[in-house]
């Protein structure tokens, strides 16, 4: 068998490091690896910040010194370069004394105004709990017997028809992308699986095998350059002639190249393929657009990775495709390339990062109607008590987000200002609320934290609030967070997850806080709930973030009556700013999300135009006056009607992109449909027209009749 296996040597630093230093002499293993301090000079020592960077290698035995800090992100990632028959070496305080340790991984979840030494390590005790009770793990301990000599098992190697492939479900996924370049155009290949089953290396095997055929633009990318180092190695494996740089590699005229995904959006480039690893990690908006301009293309992803999940991937994105290329395939590979089925370790790592944990059966929640369902606030304690609730609860929460890490576990059970709130049917689960304690700083600290000289760890809505509108007082306020918000899929769209926030809202009211908030990446659909949950937006980001690749927003929804000040002088300070980002910065948002954020937006009302304004405009629409001429006229009645949500939707979006947003005259026609300036330009006139005649006095009414009849 080529099982892998976990030992824990639980005790001092001092002794856990000597029991390790005899089972490295009694291996004498050329391929180890040592993660933390006090590693000995005779093998590799590394960090867990440099855990990523280890990815595609492979080790027969791994020494993980949790006294240097357990990062549970870098354990998940290099338990995976733990070949068949290896040991995994886990050093450990006494393990019943392990919550009790001040581990260094800690800050990663401090939050400003909560002092280290009061965090409770419900992570680090439910690890604990784990190892001494699963019988993957054999724990060791000063009053136990020295660790025997552990020699790893045979590696048995299985061979397949082709050369470069390990395992018959990789030699099937190699073929299968190749068929998706020879056979016909739109139909994606999906390839799945969990983490060491060869994927990447499929991809790099084939593509390596397409430049052999003759092809010569292969394309690949992932959520980072390193994502993809996989699929480079194998690739030049495969072509040992070939010149590999950091971003390509080439044989004679032909590439496989690696671009970022929102580069390939902005910049199309020819491809006979596009390869896509990782795709759990990229953020769902990415993925339609890559799908929509490339006609072959190949999506493989980790259904439980420490880098993101394939549980959202599987319930968002597929949809997608169902929807769009019905004919689009799927794979799973399920053998193990470095290590036997059914492996121990691989099943214990699962269940210690939760990289398994997923919501109830749809079959338990399918009939919860909102009123039915019960609002429950465990404390974290609780759930660390109850670990069917923990499992489906951050199940839920995975699904939720395209990127959900075990440090998010780490977080949900141990953040110090944090709280849950959900909704439950029965037994089961059907809504969660993540929720963080925000502000109430002192006048000095909020001063500081107003004039950008302090920011406040985990203090998001506060600290923007005061520094980037300019509120001071909004930092002394104490805000409520909701950090993520997630629905069982099988009842969403019933309205739970507005029974949950109005649930949140009251005990929020309760609870003394001053306003309810969340930040997110911004979508159409998304702004739509918060706003029809009383919730209104008073900030955009100027750059679409790096994880979601949306602009990120900020609503607010005020609690008390300090609340309902600083909330209008936020309303009024994103009135003022929006329209004006929208002309320089934001000139390339999409209109279909500054449509429903300008909805409601304070604005000059169009009665306060005099006469010569009104007469301006009555001669755009229904003369021959410029457009240049008229616009400060056009600005205003403009902004009214989107404020006011009087413009249909193809309307809204040309005057967004043509009067806020400045937008070329050609890329506006081009985006609706119309051949050039001239027939843009008549639009505008009907629509401006139309604004006339709703805003204007009955004298406007009948001037703008008098000159129609005159000029038609």
């Amino acid at each position: 068998m080529r099982h892998r296996h976990l030992l824990v040597l639980s005790g001092k630093q001092a002794w856990c490091i000597e029991q390790a230093g005899r089972v490295v002499l009694s291996l004498n293993e050329p391929d180890s690896l040592w993660i933390g301090s006090h590693g000995p000079d005779r093998i590799k020592v590394s960090t867990n910040t440099q855990a990523l960077k280890l990815l595609g290698g492979e080790c027969g035995l791994l020494i993980y010194n949790a006294y240097s800090g357990f990062d549970p992100d870098a354990f998940g990632a290099l338990s995976g370069t733990l070949r068949g028959g290896g040991l995994l070496l886990l050093l450990t305080p006494p393990l019943r004394e392990w919550a009790d340790f001040a581990d260094p991984q800690a800050d990663r979840i401090a939050v400003a105004g909560y002092p280290l030494t009061g965090l409770k390590n419900r992570f680090l005790e439910r690890l604990s709990r784990i190892l001494r009770t699963d019988p993957a793990a054999i724990c060791i301990s000063p009053e136990d017997m020295p660790p025997l000599k552990y020699p790893p098992s045979p590696t048995i190697q299985q061979r397949f028809h082709h050369p470069s492939c390990r395992t018959l479900d990789q030699a099937k996924a190699v073929e299968a992308i190749i068929h998706v370049v020879k056979g016909h155009r739109k139909r994606p290949l999906v390839l799945t699986s969990d983490r060491g089953r060869g994927k990447s290396s499929a991809l790099g095997i084939a593509g390596a095998r397409l430049i052999s055929d003759g092809y010569k633009h292969i394309l690949v990318t992932g959520p980072r350059q390193g994502a993809v180092l996989t699929l480079f190695e194998q690739a030049a494996n495969c072509l040992p002639g070939a010149k590999m740089s950091r971003l390509a590699l080439q044989m004679d005229d032909a590439t496989l190249r690696y671009s970022a995904p929102d580069h390939l959006l902005a910049d199309p480039q020819p491809a006979d393929v596009l390869l896509v690893d990782e795709a759990a990690a990229i953020p769902t908006p990415l993925l339609e657009g890559l799908l929509s301009r490339y006609p072959r293309i190949v999506f493989a992803t980790t259904v439980h990775g420490y880098e993101g999940t394939g549980l959202g991937f599987n319930h968002r994105f597929k949809g997608h495709l169902d929807r769009q290329m019905p004919q689009w395939r799927e794979i799973t590979l399920k053998e193990p390339i470095r290590w036997a089925p059914d492996d121990p370790l691989e099943r214990l790592i699962f269940r210690l990062l939760a990289l398994d944990a997923s919501p109830a059966e749809d079959a338990m929640v399918a009939d919860a109607r909102p009123q039915e369902t019960r609002l429950e606030f465990p404390s974290q304690q609780q759930l660390l008590e109850q670990d069917k609730d923990l499992n489906r609860l951050f199940g839920l929460l995975v699904l939720a987000h395209y990127r959900t890490t075990p440090l998010d576990l780490r977080h949900l059970l141990d953040g110090p200002n944090l709280q849950i709130a959900l909704l439950r049917y029965g037994e089961a689960i059907v809504a969660v609320a993540l929720l963080a304690a925000e502000g109430a700083f002192s006048p000095q600290t909020a001063e500081r934290i107003w004039a950008g000289r302090r920011r406040p760890r985990g203090h998001l809505l506060a600290q923007s609030l005061a520094a980037h509108l300019g509120l001071q007082s909004a930092a002394t306020l104490k805000g409520m967070r909701v950090m993520r918000i997630a629905v069982h899929p099988a009842v969403q769209g019933r309205g739970h997850g507005s029974r949950l926030l109005e649930g949140v809202r009251q005990h929020a009211v309760n609870e003394g806080f001053d306003y309810l908030g969340a930040s997110f990446g911004a979508t159409p659909e998304l702004i739509k709930f918060w706003r029809d949950n009383g919730l209104q937006a008073v900030r955009l980001g100027l750059r679409a973030g790096a994880g979601s690749s949306s602009q990120s927003v900020m609503f607010i929804r005020p609690l008390t009556q300090p609340g309902e000040q600083m909330a209008c002088h936020a309303r009024l300070a994103f009135s003022k700013q929006l329209p004006a980002l929208l002309s320089d910065p934001l000139r390339q948002l999409s209109t279909r999300l500054a449509n429903p954020l300008l909805d409601g937006v304070d604005h000059r009302p169009p009665a306060s135009l005099d006469n010569q304004d009104w007469l301006d405009l009555i001669t755009f629409a229904f003369a021959r006056r410029g457009y240049d001429l008229t616009l400060p006229a056009i600005e205003v009645i403009t902004l009214s009607a989107l404020a006011e949500g009087l413009a249909a939707a193809t309307d809204a979006a040309l005057l967004i992109k043509r009067v806020l947003q400045k937008q070329a005259w050609q890329t506006c026609a081009t985006s609706i449909g119309l051949s050039g300036r001239k027939e843009v330009e008549a639009r505008l006139r009907h629509i401006i027209g139309e604004m006339v005649m709703h805003y204007g006095s009955d004298e406007v009414r009948q001037l703008a009749a008098f000159i129609t009849r005159r000029t038609g």
